[in-house]
């Protein structure tokens, strides 16, 4: 996402953001066309269910008690 977005919106990068769901790829396609309101866009959104959150956790070997 990092890599799409250093070229087409590079102040997003490294900032906090939530994603609520999923769009259908021409709704996608429309929406970034500016083609759609961002209030119809969540219109036609996949909500997610449920809530997860990730912590980044760099590779790398560790000791057995700190998996």
């Amino acid at each position: 996402m990092a890599a799409g977005m250093s070229q087409s919106n590079p102040e997003v990068i490294g900032n906090n953001y939530l994603v609520m769901g999923t769009v259908d790829r021409k709704d996608w396609k429309q929406g970034s066309q500016d083609s759609l309101s961002p209030s119809e866009i969540i219109k036609r959104m996949y909500v997610f269910k449920d809530v997860w959150n990730f912590e980044v956790i760099p590779a790398g070997w560790y000791p057995a008690e700190e998996k």
